[in-house]
C-alpha cells in the first residue's frame, strides 16, 4: 500500500497548524466533535431531500471511547460517511472544507448549522496524538475505507471491512512527556468536562461509556462496578427554546449550572435577533458581585457560540467596560472565524452585536429602575461605580447614553433617586442640581457649606464614591440644569441680608491678613454668604473641588498631585469672629494662632489631613492659656 503525500504544501504547513493554530490542546476533541456533528447534519439534510433517506432521531449520535491500554482515543459517529475519494480529498488535502464544499453543492437548508469552515480542525488531532486513522463508510454504501496518517509524512488510504456508514476517528495518543500529559484525554473526568465546556449544546447525543458502582444483590453493603452508555452533553440549548417553554426556575438553574455565580441574578435578559447579524443572547444581571471584580485581573465577557459550539470562554468586545458585570452568551451562525474558530476574522458583525447587546442591557435596566426599584437598588450598590465609570471614560463617550442610570441619595428623599427624578422635583427658582460629596450621608448632613442650600428649602444630591464627582463633572448638565457643589466659590444663592450690620470698615484688611498669615495653603479668605451656625468652611475655586483633590491624595503612586484653590469663608455672625477682630486690632499673634486654627478646623470638617498636627495643638493651647 503506497504511501501519498498531502497535496497541500508539507510539513513545514502541517507543523504550523499543530504549533501555533490552536492556543489549547484541548481543543482538538471540540474539533473533532465539531466534525462529527457536520456529518450528522450532512446525512439530516438529506434525509429532507430524498425519500430513499429516512430519518430516525435514534440513528444519529456521536460516541467517545478511550481505551487507556491501548491508549487510544476514539470518535465515531452515525453520520454520512466519506467515499474514498472525500477521503483523500477531505483528510489529504489540508484546507480543504468537506462542509463549505457540501453546503455550496447543496445549498443552506432550514434548521441545519454546518459547522466547519475551514477544514482544518481535523489536523487539531496531531497536537495530541502521533498517529491517527480515520475509517469511514459513505452512507448508502457497501464498502468502507480506511485513512492513515502518522503527520507530514503522508497517508496511506485502503479499503476496509467491518464498518457501519458513518466515520470513525481513532488517535493513538503521544507518550507523556515531563511538560505535557496526553495521557489525561483518557480520563473519563477530562474528557467529560472538555465535551460540557465545548459541545453541551451540539444537537446530537454525544456517548460514552462510563464506570458505575451498584450495590450486590446478595449484599448491599458491598458493590460491582458496571459500565454504562451516558449522554455527556444537554444537546438543547435553553436560549434556542421558546421564551413561552421556559420559566424563571429555568433560566435561575441554567445559571447556577453554568456556574456564573451561586445566588440567583437580579435580572434575566432572553434576545433573540434577526437582521443583518443574526444571533441569540442570554444575559444575567448577577446578584452578587464577584470578589475580583474591580481588580485589574478580573476578566468580562460573554461565551461566544457559533450553532451551539463554544468558540470563545470570554469575549470581551461584546461588552462596553461599564457592562463588564453583566454574564451570559451569545449563539450565532454568522459570524466570520478565523482557520482556528478560536478568533473572530471580521469585527463588523461583532461590532453590530455589541451595540444592540448594550442598547438591550441599559433598556432592562431601565425598566429596573422604574418598575424594581428595590432590586435596582441592590444592584447599584454593587455595580453602580462601574457605571461612573463608564460616564466619565473615553473623555465622556458613554456619558449620554449612561446619565439616566445614576441614582444618588437625596437630602429630601433619604433614599437613592435619579437625576431625572431630581429635576422633576426642583423649586421654580433653582438654578442648579446642588450636590455634596464627602466620605458619607452622615456627615454630609452636617456639612456647613449646604446651610444656604437647605435654607432656600433645595434638595442636595450626596456624593459618597470618589468617583461620583468626576462622574457629574464630566456630564457638567443634565437637562439643560448645570451641577452645582455646594462647596463652590459661588453657588449661586444671594446672602438675603444676613451680614451682621456692625460690620467693620476694615474687615477687608483683616482678610487680606488672614490670607497673608495662610499663604500657600488658600486662594483667598472672606466673608460668608452661606454659613449660618458654623464659624468657618472651606469653599473651592476652579476645575478641581476639594473632594477631587481628597480622591487624587489616595490614589497609589501619585506625585504632584494638584491641589484646589481654596477660599476660607469665616461667619461673621459667629462669636469667633469677634474674637479676631478683637485680636486683629490688638493682639497680631493671637490673632495669626486664631487665624491658622480656624484654617486647621475647616480642613477637619472637610476630612483632609492637617499640614502638621503638632503645630495645630500648640496653636490651641497657646489661645486656650
Amino acid at each position: 500500500m503506497a504511501k501519498k503525500m498531502f497535496k497541500a504544501e508539507s510539513k513545514r504547513l502541517l507543523d504550523l497548524m499543530v504549533n501555533s493554530i490552536y492556543t489549547h490542546k484541548e481543543i482538538f476533541l471540540r474539533e473533532l466533535i465539531s466534525n462529527a456533528s457536520d456529518a450528522l447534519d450532512k446525512r439530516y439534510y438529506l434525509s429532507l431531500t430524498s425519500d430513499s433517506i429516512n430519518f430516525d432521531r435514534g440513528d444519529f449520535f456521536i460516541r467517545v471511547d478511550a481505551d487507556k491500554d491501548a491508549r487510544t482515543l476514539t470518535i465515531t459517529d452515525t453520520g454520512i460517511g466519506m467515499t474514498q475519494k472525500e477521503l483523500e480529498q477531505n483528510l489529504g488535502t489540508i484546507a480543504h472544507s468537506g462542509s463549505f464544499a457540501f453546503r455550496d453543492e447543496n445549498g443552506p437548508a432550514d434548521g441545519v448549522d454546518i459547522i466547519g469552515q475551514f477544514g482544518v480542525g481535523f489536523y487539531s488531532a496531531f497536537m495530541v496524538a502521533e498517529a491517527v486513522t480515520v475509517r469511514s463508510r459513505a452512507f448508502g454504501s457497501d464498502e468502507g475505507f480506511e485513512w492513515r496518517s502518522s503527520g507530514s509524512d503522508g497517508y496511506t488510504v485502503a479499503p476496509c471491512g467491518g464498518i457501519a456508514p458513518g466515520t470513525q476517528v481513532t488517535l493513538k495518543l503521544k507518550a507523556d512527556t515531563d511538560d505535557e500529559r496526553y495521557g489525561e484525554f483518557l480520563e473519563e473526568y477530562r474528557l467529560r468536562g472538555i465535551v460540557k465546556k465545548y459541545s453541551d449544546f451540539i444537537k446530537y447525543p454525544i456517548k460514552m461509556e462510563v464506570k458505575k458502582r451498584r450495590p450486590k444483590q446478595d449484599d448491599e453493603k458491598e458493590y460491582e462496578e458496571y459500565t454504562e452508555l451516558e449522554t455527556l452533553n444537554s444537546m438543547v440549548p435553553i436560549w434556542r427554546k421558546n421564551k413561552n417553554e421556559l420559566t424563571q426556575e429555568d433560566y435561575d438553574r441554567f445559571y447556577t449550572d453554568k456556574r456564573y455565580g451561586h445566588e440567583k441574578p437580579l435580572k434575566t435578559v432572553h434576545m433573540s435577533v434577526d437582521g443583518a447579524v443574526s444571533y441569540t443572547a442570554l444575559l444575567y444581571i448577577p446578584a452578587a458581585r464577584p470578589f475580583d471584580f474591580y481588580a485589574r485581573e478580573y476578566e468580562k465577557g460573554l461565551e461566544l457560540y457559533t450553532s451551539g459550539v463554544l468558540i470563545m470562554q470570554k469575549c470581551a468586545d461584546l461588552l462596553p467596560d461599564h457592562f463588564s458585570f453583566v454574564q451570559g452568551l451569545v449563539d450565532s451562525a454568522d459570524l466570520s472565524l478565523n482557520i482556528s474558530r478560536e478568533l473572530l476574522q471580521h469585527d463588523r458583525q461583532l461590532r453590530i452585536m455589541a451595540k444592540r447587546i448594550a442598547e438591550k442591557i441599559k433598556s432592562e435596566l431601565l425598566s429596573m429602575l422604574e418598575n424594581d426599584r428595590e432590586n435596582y437598588i441592590k444592584f447599584f450598590d454593587m455595580f453602580g461605580r462601574q457605571i461612573k465609570y463608564g460616564v466619565y471614560a473615553d473623555w465622556g463617550a458613554h456619558k449620554d447614553a449612561l446619565q439616566d442610570l445614576l441614582i444618588f441619595t437625596s437630602s429630601s428623599e433619604k433614599k437613592p433617586v435619579s437625576l431625572n427624578e431630581y429635576i422633576s422635583r426642583m423649586k421654580e427658582d433653582q438654578k442648579y442640581i446642588y450636590y455634596a460629596a464627602g466620605r458619607s450621608v452622615e456627615a454630609l448632613e452636617k456639612l456647613p457649606q449646604a446651610e444656604a442650600v437647605v435654607d432656600k428649602g433645595y434638595e442636595i444630591l450626596y456624593f459618597t464614591d470618589e468617583v461620583d464627582e468626576f462622574a457629574v463633572r464630566m456630564l457638567m448638565k443634565y437637562k439643560d440644569k448645570d451641577f452645582k457643589s455646594v462647596s463652590d466659590g459661588d453657588i449661586g444663592i444671594e446672602r438675603d441680608g444676613r451680614e451682621p450690620e456692625d460690620e467693620s470698615d476694615d474687615d477687608g484688611e483683616l482678610f487680606a491678613a488672614v490670607a497673608k498669615e495662610l499663604e500657600g495653603k488658600i486662594k483667598e479668605a472672606r466673608a460668608s454668604g452661606r454659613l449660618k451656625t458654623y464659624p468657618v468652611c472651606l469653599a473651592s475655586d476652579g476645575i478641581l473641588s476639594i473632594g477631587m483633590e481628597k480622591t487624587l491624595n489616595t490614589m497609589p503612586g501619585q506625585e504632584d498631585i494638584p491641589k484646589a484653590e481654596k477660599i476660607l469663608e469665616i461667619n461673621r455672625g459667629h462669636a469667633v469672629f469677634q474674637s479676631l477682630r478683637d485680636a486683629y486690632r490688638t493682639d497680631s499673634e493671637r490673632f495669626a494662632r486664631l487665624a491658622r486654627v480656624l484654617y486647621c478646623q475647616a480642613l477637619l470638617i472637610e476630612g483632609l489631613p492637617l499640614d502638621d498636627s503638632v503645630a495645630y495643638t500648640d496653636d490651641v493651647c497657646g489661645l486656650i492659656g
